[in-house]
């Protein structure tokens, strides 16, 4: 009995290797494909981190450019403001209204008050 166990071992024998290459070749290839699915989307999510970081950076030089920008028109705002304040003082308008029209302050009897 011997001798017909060991044939039938290597009967067995002769055929699993065949059928682990098999199965081996076929796990070699979802392993293989599980990989390169695992490798696009790390580099996938590689890029994606890579652009968000451009896109903060962007945004960055825009927020200060615009920054600067407000900066200089509140700058150009007071400036406008003093300048208006001044043109519109009373003893300005008052000096001009003497030296350009002649006008003088009104004497007594030339006011008429309204009742």
């Amino acid at each position: 009995m011997a001798p017909a166990a060991k044939s039938r071992v290597r009967e067995v024998s002769s055929t699993k290797p065949e059928r682990l290459d098999r199965v081996s070749r076929g796990q070699r290839r979802r392993h293989t494909l599980v990989f390169t699915v695992l490798a696009l989307c790390l580099m996938g999510v590689a890029l994606l981190h890579v652009w968000l970081r451009l896109q903060v950076v962007q945004m960055g030089y825009v927020l200060s450019t615009t920054s600067k920008l407000e900066n200089q028109l509140e700058q150009e705002n007071r400036e406008l403001k003093v300048e208006l304040a001044t043109l519109t003082s009373p003893d300005r308008l008052e000096a001009m209204a003497r030296r350009r029209l002649g006008l003088m302050p009104p004497e007594k009897g030339q006011v008429i008050i309204l009742p």
